[in-house]
């Protein structure tokens, strides 16, 4: 029986990438979005959610650069994925 641990599910070649979007939309993003209404971001939380976004993605697409000129690709960017800070914003009450 093959066992994959819940740090690997992501990297892993057994699953396609959409899957991977559809594990990353419905489990991670509503876990980190949870109670999101009335949470207070300092920029330091901020940034701390911007890195967690970043290594999830990276896990599951891979590294990317720009073959012109090496800078990194932002990965929600490209694949059209929601960005969490302004998710969190839009979604803070009124």
């Amino acid at each position: 029986m093959l066992v994959i641990n819940r740090q690997n599910l992501l990297s892993s070649n057994l699953l396609s990438e959409n899957k991977k979007i559809m594990i990353y939309r419905t489990i991670i993003l509503d876990v980190v979005l949870y109670g999101c209404e009335t949470l207070l971001l300092t920029l330091r939380q901020e940034c701390r959610l911007r890195a967690f976004e970043n290594r999830v993605l990276r896990r599951i697409f891979g590294p990317k650069r720009e073959k012109v000129t090496g800078e990194w690709i932002k990965l929600h960017k490209v694949h059209n994925l929601p960005n969490v800070i302004q998710m969190i914003k839009s979604r803070r009450m009124r």
